[in-house]
């Protein structure tokens, strides 16, 4: 083991294929997208050369801010809201003293399905007259509540973003499961002895030592709202009148219905650039209070 640690071939063997998909599925269109972005191109003709137009375009394009608001929208509700009820449902269950196996295949569950299956889902969740909210509405005395989730401006990003936390929420409970239970039972139970039980035993010991694994959470939640696409074109193609549109689905739009695969490309350099960002600010921001707190 040790001659073959020595080797560098070795290590070109482990490093190599991985380095070569990496490329050819990462760098490579990331390349060729940057390429098109300083371009007109309708994805038959020759591109032509633009400069910044692109760019210049989508800051002054109404609609591309309001998917830029909506994506902000989906990162606050990933952190303020899914985070939390992640974090509060991973303790609740790693309680369970029974059938702690089948509580966790049925958060997992949503995990699994295609989102194209969730969002048709909570499509007939949502349904006007049908559905299953509004009927559970009216069956309870408030019939008044009961509305086109799904049609109107008011609620239809709301809608979506609801459904998107069912779909994705166990899959990190899962995660915040398996820190949980790698917490030494020594350290929980001389927290009890010392009279941390309850919420002070969650709060003072258990999310404390799961921090890192929040951490990655809150990472992958924020990616995840930031490149929110297949929901958003299913379960309201944007609408209505784009309130629900984010960075992502109009940029689709603009490629495949408007043919400005230039200006398309443009904006998906934007949100690679605005999703660095971000997740660079926000590990910045852990690492500074890893550090204030030890």
């Amino acid at each position: 083991m040790n001659k073959v640690l020595r080797n560098p071939v070795a290590y070109l063997i482990f490093i190599v294929p991985a380095l070569v998909l990496y490329v050819t599925f990462y760098i490579v269109p990331l390349i060729s997208s940057l390429r098109y972005s300083v371009t007109s191109w309708n994805g038959i003709n020759e591109p032509v050369f633009n400069g910044i137009e692109n760019f210049l375009k989508a800051l002054q394009d109404e609609k591309f801010w309001i998917g830029f608001k909506n994506n902000i929208y989906f990162v606050g509700f990933s952190l303020f809201i899914q985070v939390p009820i992640i974090i509060t449902v991973g303790i609740i269950v790693s309680r369970a003293k029974k059938m702690l196996g089948l509580y966790k295949v049925s958060v997992f569950l949503p995990s699994i399905l295609s989102t194209a299956a969730v969002s048709i889902i909570w499509q007939f969740i949502y349904q006007p007259d049908a559905g299953l909210l509004n009927q559970l509405l009216r069956a309870t005395g408030f019939a008044e509540v009961a509305k086109p989730w799904l049609g109107t401006s008011d609620t239809a990003m709301t809608a979506v973003l609801i459904a998107n936390a069912w779909q994705w929420t166990g899959f990190y409970i899962v995660l915040v499961l398996a820190a949980i239970f790698a917490i030494p039972s020594e350290v929980l139970e001389a927290a009890e002895i010392d009279g941390a039980v309850g919420f002070k035993k969650a709060w003072h010991i258990t999310v404390p030592l799961i921090r890192s694994v929040i951490v990655v959470v809150m990472l992958l939640s924020i990616t995840g709202a930031m490149k929110a696409l297949d929901i958003v074109l299913i379960m309201t193609s944007g609408g209505p009148f784009g309130s629900s549109e984010v960075m992502a689905s109009y940029m689709y739009k603009q490629a495949y219905s408007a043919g400005e695969y230039g200006y398309a490309n443009a904006i998906a350099i934007i949100i690679f650039v605005f999703t660095s960002i971000v997740t660079l600010i926000f590990h910045m921001f852990s690492r500074r209070v890893e550090e204030v707190k030890y």
